[in-house]
């Protein structure tokens, strides 16, 4: 009870404190109000346009049999995906191309020679230009420019430029790995040919494989005429001689080409991803230049102001007042 009527005696002297000030008060709300009016009409009017894009789960093309569905050209991406295309939106890559198409140097009114012109380029392109990933997963570029024709177009151009950007950071990886695949595979070709050229000069010795050899020596009975037996016995002496190493390089052969249908099938996949540009998002909606200005908003601008300004000064009056109790008391 003592607490509440503690409180209510204080809200009382408050507003009677108020009420005795409330010419200052009235002055300094209207004095407020008329300045934040014209400072609010002597802002710049910026209008603001918006491209929405998904990103792509994934940005290439799998020649594995064992494909995971989620890895699907036609799915779209995750959280994870999301923050990476951020992450390239809000890169330098895109941010210098887009200063340089459009010169916001001179569009934002940036000297050129002025010592600090590099942070002043970047403070103005973070307050005009914003990336921000909706609940849906989707990107929203967002663009302010005094001309919303402009706007509109340097929204677009960023959408256009996430997939030359992004095929550029992956081919810096990718076409150094095509390279490395199409060594080992030229490689493996030329093993594989020296390998059959060798069995080829075993063949011509009379060289056969090892079902081959074990007629040999039935043959070898069954013949009728010494000629027929010397060369039976002549042949049976050159497998005899060179049959393991035949057997060892027809082993070898069929494991290489095993390797080489995996070679090649990885091959096709690094060439594909180090010479194809690919589409790393879905365009949900374009950028089109807007009829309403996004900035500023001036009611908001006055009335923030305006209530700033009165709360301000009745702080300075409460504490004058204490002051001046203080010396009364002294």
């Amino acid at each position: 009870m003592k607490a509440d009527k503690a409180s209510n005696k204080a809200g009382n002297e408050l507003l009677v404190f108020l009420w005795k000030k409330r010419r200052p008060l009235i002055v300094t709300g209207i004095i407020a109000a008329i300045v934040s009016i014209v400072v609010s009409l002597l802002l710049p009017v910026l209008y603001e346009s918006n491209a929405i894009v998904f990103p792509a789960a994934t940005s290439t093309v799998s020649f594995s049999e064992q494909r995971n569905a989620k890895a699907s050209s036609m799915d779209f991406g995750e959280e994870e995906q999301a923050e990476q295309l951020i992450q390239i939106l809000q890169s330098s890559r895109i941010r210098n191309k887009v200063i340089d198409r459009f010169n916001l140097p001179e569009v934002y009114e940036i000297d050129p020679d002025d010592e600090n012109y590099h942070h002043k380029l970047g403070k103005a392109y973070e307050n005009h230009i914003s990336f921000e990933r909706t609940r849906y997963g989707s990107i929203d570029i967002s663009v302010l420019d005094k001309n919303p024709d402009l706007a509109a177009q340097i929204a677009n151009k960023i959408v256009q430029l996430i997939d030359t950007v992004k095929n550029n950071l992956v081919k810096e990886r990718t076409i150094p790995a095509f390279e490395i695949n199409k060594r080992k595979l030229e490689q493996l070709n030329k093993a594989q040919q020296r390998l059959i050229r060798e069995m080829d000069s075993l063949s011509d010795l009379g060289v056969i494989n090892a079902e081959g050899r074990a007629n040999l020596f039935s043959a070898l009975n069954e013949a009728k005429t010494p000629e027929d037996k010397a060369f039976f016995k002549d042949v049976i002496e050159v497998n005899l001689k060179y049959g393991a190493r035949y057997d060892a390089l027809a082993d070898l052969r069929e494991y290489r080409i095993e390797k080489l249908t995996e070679q090649e099938v990885a091959y096709e996949q690094a060439e594909s991803d180090a010479k194809e540009d690919f589409n790393h998002k879905f365009v949900v909606e374009w950028a089109v230049p807007s009829d309403k200005k996004a900035k500023p908003k001036r009611s908001i601008i006055v009335i923030v102001t305006t209530f700033a300004a009165v709360l301000l000064a009745i702080i300075i009056l409460l504490i004058k007042a204490r002051l001046t109790e203080i010396k009364k008391a002294t």
